[in-house]
């Protein structure tokens, strides 16, 4: 698998510039930042949301962990995590755990961490877990100008 297509096609209708950086198979965030040799605190990942009124995906770095009631006070929603199988349903071109913190091109409404706004590159899953994308504090920006944006993780590591 590559680049999912839904990610792919979003980005070209909306202009936004990115490079494909390739790595080997990682099972999670932190091992992707590792292999692919990019700071922890520039690779966005998503943790999908829901409650009665629908789906939300948070993005935060991937040296953090998501603080809930950080993301209950900034939207006024009683959130939790989305099941494995609203997730697989929602994201069929994506490969589990490989979700691209790019909720707009599914649909889906956005909350980012303001930290990672202010990296000057950021890096994101593809939709597998082979390749990231990579794009400029811009392109990044043009990428979650419709998201919401707030202290909404710590870092852990």
């Amino acid at each position: 698998m590559s680049l999912a297509p839904t990610l792919r096609q979003y980005l070209a209708d909306h202009g936004i510039g990115y490079e494909i950086l390739a790595h080997q198979h990682t099972a999670s965030s932190l091992a992707t930042a590792h292999a692919a040799n990019v700071p922890a605190g520039s690779l966005a990942k998503s943790v999908v949301l829901e409650d009665d009124a629908g789906f939300l995906m948070a993005i935060i770095p991937a040296n953090c962990r998501l603080q809930l009631g950080e993301v209950h006070h900034l939207l006024d929603r009683r959130l939790g995590l989305a099941s494995e199988r609203s997730v697989a349903a929602l994201f069929r071109d994506c490969e589990a755990g490989a979700i691209p913190a790019a909720g707009c091109a599914y649909g889906m409404d956005m909350v980012v961490d303001d930290s990672l706004v202010d990296q000057p590159e950021v890096y994101l899953e593809g939709g597998d877990h082979r390749e990231l994308l990579h794009m400029s504090n811009a392109q990044f920006r043009r990428l979650l100008s419709m998201a919401r944006h707030g202290h909404i993780s710590h870092t852990y590591l």
